[in-house]
């Protein structure tokens, strides 16, 4: 089955490949999402030997099921990074991940990565009041840094959309948007022609230390490395042990139309991706089959068919574009998020040569391709200090089942409350 419409609408062919037993790598690296690709990539091309092992397909976890838009910078202002994270780390995280989707573009021009590129923006659309106000505090701080960043009142936001239910929107020029599937298999078949190797279908068992390195046992032989990267972000298991503790895990659903051709073309007509200030928050963009992707916070109940989820969306987007007239579902899925407390992204260096970049609060794709380029380069002697953030120990969130299941149903009831 596929885990999305991206696995199914992505033009780059998926990749497979056995476990090369028996041999040893500079790094290995769990996970063939955006993180352990692009940590294989640039290792790749920084000369190291490097190897993936995927216990699914590629981009099988939240990198396939993303919502696609490549968006700069994290949920919090900058003035909050610059307090969180100081004075030398601060004004550099800023810059790395403001400079975050041009470094992903980047990547697709030079490796012709076929995902549907679009670079012409993300929309932050206020839902009420408040909302605007918190957008117009962010205009500033953005524009008094030079970003190309505009804030929009509710007639000009309404024309980006296609609907006045907006009270106006944050549009980021940096911004944009990609099929995330696309992207995952092309930098998978990028790092593959750099050298490294790619097997799927191997699941880690275990990993052990040695004299020289590490073992890495998987269910289909071992391998062993110098060094290993876990990137298994929101889908991190008990491999490591306590490291899915770290993070309080979210779901977040998405559905997608059958293409709706010219019906569909007054809506986001510059194919800006969009998501809103609400507390539960609400997606919507437009692939280039004019389907319409609607999301939001929590699990799929249901199908595209029938259920919860799918009344839900046929009733936000009657509400949004009530001239868009009968519409069917095409597909419907849903991913896992690892939230952290302070909504900051980790890298915890967990051993001596084992590394683990995590809690990417939903910003998968410009923070998995940031923190595998970093991976990269400490490999290759940068020093630790040079990271965009500094390292940290790991810790567990102790509230963080209680937190996971509280969301679960908090989630569910939206859908409920909403799709009536």
């Amino acid at each position: 089955m596929p885990v999305s419409l991206w696995d199914v609408s992505a033009e780059e062919r998926d990749l497979e490949g056995q476990l090369p037993e028996g041999e040893r790598f500079d790094v290995a690296i769990v996970g063939g999402g955006f993180t352990g690709l692009s940590t294989a990539l640039h290792c790749s091309e920084a000369g190291l030997s490097a190897c993936v092992i995927e216990a699914n397909h590629v981009g099988f976890g939240g990198s396939g099921r993303n919502v696609g838009l490549v968006n700069a910078g994290i949920w919090l202002p900058p003035t909050q990074v610059r307090e969180k994270l100081g004075t030398t780390y601060g004004p550099r995280f800023l810059q790395r991940f403001g400079n975050g989707p041009s470094m992903v573009f980047d990547l697709i021009e030079k490796y012709q990565i076929r995902c549907e590129a679009t670079r012409s923006g993300t929309i932050h659309a206020a839902h009420a009041p408040s909302g605007f106000r918190d957008l117009e505090a962010r205009w500033k701080e953005w524009n008094s840094m030079g970003e190309p960043v505009d804030l929009l009142g509710r007639e000009e936001i309404s024309e980006k959309i296609g609907t006045s239910a907006f009270h106006g929107g944050l549009v980021d020029h940096r911004a944009g948007t990609i099929n995330p599937m696309g992207y995952c298999r092309g930098l998978a078949r990028a790092a593959k022609a750099a050298g490294a190797s790619i097997s799927t279908g191997v699941k880690v068992t275990s990993l052990q230390k040695t004299a020289d390195g590490w073992a890495v046992l998987t269910d289909n032989g071992q391998i062993s490395a110098k060094a290993v990267v876990l990137g298994t972000n929101a889908y991190t298991d008990s491999l490591w042990p306590g490291l899915n503790r770290t993070y309080t895990m979210i779901h977040y659903f998405q559905l997608a139309t059958e293409p709706l051709g010219e019906r569909a073309a007054h809506i986001l007509p510059g194919l800006q991706g969009l998501w809103d200030t609400a507390p539960v928050m609400f997606s919507l963009r437009r692939d280039n089959k004019n389907r319409l992707i609607i999301g939001s916070m929590g699990k799929v109940h249901g199908d595209k068919s029938r259920g919860l989820s799918q009344r839900w969306a046929r009733k936000r987007l009657s509400r949004l574009f009530p001239d868009l007239g009968d519409i069917r579902f095409e597909e419907a899925w849903h991913g896992q998020i690892a939230m952290t407390p302070d909504h900051l992204p980790r890298i915890h260096v967990l051993d001596e040569g084992l590394f683990t970049p995590i809690g990417y609060n939903g910003r998968g794709i410009t923070t998995g391709t940031i923190f595998g380029q970093g991976i990269a380069g400490l490999l290759t002697g940068m020093e630790l200090e040079d990271l965009p953030l500094p390292t940290t120990d790991m810790a567990a969130v102790a509230s963080a089942p209680v937190m996971s299941r509280f969301y679960n149903i908090a989630f569910t009831a939206n859908q409920f409350i909403k799709g009536f």
